[in-house]
């Protein structure tokens, strides 16, 4: 193949991978959960990263709802500066049992909300929760949660995915329980986002290595043939 060939096919594909980087870098941003050790029948630490989805206005507040088919037993929110915290408890359709506990009533809902400031446009912040007894025999867990913007918009992340093929809009938050847990986006297709962002990564890279040996070897062939009687 010309040099000048493999140095525009290189070109093309490193482009192609950056807005494949781009797009799944965008597809990722909404609110998501995590947790570090999240174990069926255990106790866990509950992160949920909340972008602020905009170029004007800041996030001023952030209610998650905390399943109520499997309530936990305990609920510790974390204290954030510049942040009021609030629990809301409620009476259950019926008395639910959690590992040695009945419950006839949980914490269904906690409400972050700024005192000033909140969460700059185009940046993140993380709240957590400290939860149990997880439920055994369950694979997942969706936390509906509804943001609140500076400028009066509210953003419900609350559809939930039919299958693993469904990707809604405004995803809910879901955690398994099946697996070792790592930083996922909402909803069932968490896996395949965090998947699709590496391999859009992973294709970027080999992009430009094959952009940079493509204008190594035109640079040589250049050289070549100015050289060349």
């Amino acid at each position: 193949m010309p040099k000048n060939l493999v140095l525009r096919a290189a070109a093309i594909t490193a482009a192609t991978a950056l807005v494949l980087v781009g797009a799944a870098g965008s597809a990722s941003a909404h609110v998501t959960v995590s947790s570090p050790d999240a174990k069926p029948g255990g106790y866990a630490k509950l992160v949920f990263r909340v972008p602020s989805e905009s170029d004007t206005a800041s996030t001023t507040k952030l209610v998650v709802t905390l399943p109520k088919d499997h309530p936990f037993a305990h609920v510790g929110a974390q204290v954030k500066d510049g942040w009021k915290v609030v629990k809301t408890t409620e009476k259950l359709p019926q008395a639910v049992k959690v590992g040695d506990v009945t419950l006839t009533e949980a914490i269904t809902t906690i409400t972050w909300t700024a005192a000033a400031g909140g969460v700059p446009p185009n940046d993140f912040d993380e709240f957590a929760l400290s939860v149990g007894k997880l439920p055994e025999g369950v694979d997942s867990l969706n936390f509906p949660a509804v943001q609140t913007y500076s400028d009066g918009e509210v953003v419900k992340w609350e559809q939930i995915a039919k299958d693993a093929s469904d990707k809604p809009e405004h995803p809910a938050p879901s955690l398994k329980l099946t697996t070792a847990i790592t930083p996922v986006a909402a909803a069932t297709t968490d896996d395949k986002g965090g998947s699709s962002d590496t391999l859009a990564r992973v294709l970027g890279a080999a992009g430009l290595l094959l952009g940079l040996v493509g204008l190594g070897l035109g640079l040589r062939a250049g050289r070549t043939r100015k050289v060349t009687p």
